[in-house]
Parts: structure tokens; C-alpha cells; sequence
């Protein structure tokens, strides 16, 4: 089993402005989420999210602290989010084991030791993506099904961004600290997602993109409001997403992405919106 962390610095809207296309893609995308019998995981500055994949295969995996934590064990001081993408597969928390299937989720609160994933069969192999904020007290675990979703349908087709939005890791659902997840999930025929854009400064974002078929991809727009830039990016790939940037994407076929949140406020509706003519 193999554990990979990398830990990404904040940066000042100021210099982002300046950054070339290598630049803007080191700090922000993250290419390899999903690699088989791996763990993949970024510790990002931004209100200290780890976002990351897990793909069990030969192996079951198990979530340990990296060294960036200085923890006795990945949830000491965290709250954990994970929604499976692939094949039915299994977490186990402790002593209990949670089957968890394609676009299901799980809540993993601060305080649960000996995470680790495995799939149900190797050969569809689950994919786990996961998100964790710092959290500031215990709150279980829970199941989460897209049942037990606030579920929103937004836009129109002749906008090009009909969609709907499940809220999955959401206070109304789950007893969560900080963390929000959720996945939206684009009509045939719809390319575009989370327009008009908006910005909110007590939080960060982080956007995983899925159900890319090879060839395809996916134009995400980030950035000031008026100083916005763009990273092309593929199937199962995340970027960050700061305060103060817009977060947006417009792709070459519909898609779905999952959202995950964390920082000052908890209410989901916070939002700082952008009129379409304003932006540059």
C-alpha cells in the first residue's frame, strides 16, 4: 500500500494574476487522485482541507496521518467525508463495516480511529474520493444515501446548465463541524455548471470532476471576478478552488462533479454572486 501527500500554500490573488499556464496548474489542479492501490491526498493551506482518492484493488487501504497532521491518527482532529465513484466497495471504521455504493457517501466525525477501504469486487474496483476539515468536536458516523439528500434542480437546457444539485454532507443531513459535500450532476445536453459564478469569503472549495468519458473534458474557470483564468482538465481530476475565486466550468459533454466546502460558515446559501456581464 502506498500513501502520497502533497501539501499546497496559499496565494495572494495578487500574484495568482500573474501566474503562466504550469504555474496555475501546479497550485491549483490535481492531476493523479485515483491511482489502483493508492492513496492520493493534498493538504491544502486553504482552511487546511485534505482532499484525496482511494482505490482498492489487490488490497485493502488504510488511512493513515501523514506527517503534515502530527496525529496519532488521520480523524484525531478531523472530520471525514467520502463519496464513492466506482464499483460498490466497502470502509470500514473501527469494528464497522459500511458498504458503500456507487454515489453514495459516508461521514466519518472526529474521534474514529482505523479508517481504511476495500472493494467488494476487484475487478469493478471502487473509487473513493474524500474530503476532511479540521473539526472541533464528535459527531459519529453516518451512511448517506442520495435519498437522504437536499436535492435542488437548477438551470434549463436552453442555458445550457440544467442540473441537479445533491446535498449530501450537509447540516441539514448529517452533524457536521465545518465540512459540506455534495454532487451535482449535469443533464444531457447542459455543459455548463455553477453559472451565474459566485465567490464566498468564508469558505473554500474544492471541485472533483467525474463521468468524463475519455476524449472529453472539462474548461474549469477560476480567479478573480475580474481577473478570471481557466485550467482545462479530465475525468477524476480536482482543483482548488480559494475565497476569493470563482468557481466554474464549462465542458465538451455534461458530467458530474462533487463540491466540498470548509472554512467560516456552515450555511450553503452564502454565496457572493456575479452577474455574467461583470466578469473579465
Amino acid at each position: 500500500m502506498k500513501i502520497n501527500c502533497q501539501v499546497r500554500y496559499s496565494s495572494h490573488p495578487d500574484d495568482a494574476k500573474h501566474y503562466d499556464t504550469p504555474k496555475l496548474r501546479e497550485q491549483f489542479l490535481v492531476e493523479n487522485v485515483m491511482v489502483t492501490d493508492e492513496i492520493n491526498m493534498v493538504y491544502s493551506m486553504y482552511d487546511r482541507i485534505i482532499a484525496g482518492g482511494a482505490v482498492p484493488v489487490k488490497e485493502e487501504l488504510v488511512l493513515k496521518a501523514p506527517e503534515v497532521l502530527r496525529a496519532d491518527y488521520f480523524t484525531q482532529r478531523r472530520e471525514l467525508g467520502i463519496i464513492n465513484v466506482g464499483g460498490t466497495g466497502i470502509v470500514k471504521v473501527g469494528d464497522e463495516e459500511f458498504e458503500i455504493p456507487f454515489k453514495e457517501a459516508l461521514y466519518v466525525g472526529r474521534g474514529n480511529r482505523d479508517v481504511s477501504f476495500r472493494s467488494a469486487d476487484p475487478a469493478n474496483p471502487a473509487h473513493f474520493y474524500f474530503n476532511s476539515a479540521l473539526a472541533h468536536r464528535e459527531t459519529g458516523i453516518k451512511h448517506v444515501t442520495k435519498k437522504d439528500a437536499v436535492v435542488m434542480h437548477l438551470g434549463s437546457l436552453e442555458e445550457s446548465n440544467e442540473r441537479t444539485i445533491n446535498r449530501l454532507l450537509v447540516k441539514e443531513v448529517v452533524p457536521c463541524c465545518q465540512l459540506q459535500m455534495g454532487m451535482t450532476e449535469l443533464a444531457p445536453g447542459s455543459t455548463w455548471n455553477t453559472m451565474p459564478a459566485h465567490t464566498h469569503d468564508r469558505r473554500m472549495e474544492f471541485y472533483f470532476y467525474f463521468e468524463l468519458p475519455e476524449g472529453a473534458a472539462v474548461c474549469h474557470f477560476m480567479g478573480e471576478p475580474q481577473e478570471t483564468r481557466h485550467i482545462w482538465m479530465h475525468n477524476e481530476q480536482a482543483v482548488v478552488s480559494p475565497q476569493w475565486s470563482i468557481h466554474s466550468a464549462c465542458a465538451t459533454r455534461n458530467y458530474t462533479f462533487i463540491w466540498g466546502m470548509c472554512g467560516e460558515n456552515d450555511d450553503y446559501n452564502d454565496m457572493d454572486w456575479v452577474a455574467t456581464e461583470e466578469l473579465k
